[in-house]
């Protein structure tokens, strides 16, 4: 029994680490991600974020 509660709670952690985590990055697209982008350097953009930075920052 104490083996499934300690299961458990580990599982709810690692959930909600996880949605704190997603919390802290802007929408890609929004104006705020756009300011992030402008701030990273350009070499490391993916190509998905490259052509979304176009698509919402630049147009």
């Amino acid at each position: 029994m104490n083996s499934t509660l300690k299961k458990i709670s580990i599982s709810l952690s690692a959930v909600m680490t996880m949605l704190v985590l997603q919390g802290c990055s802007p929408e890609v697209g929004s104006p705020e991600w756009c300011v992030d982008m402008k701030e990273k350097p350009k070499g490391d953009w993916t190509a998905n974020e490259a052509t979304e930075y176009a698509k919402n920052c630049i147009l």
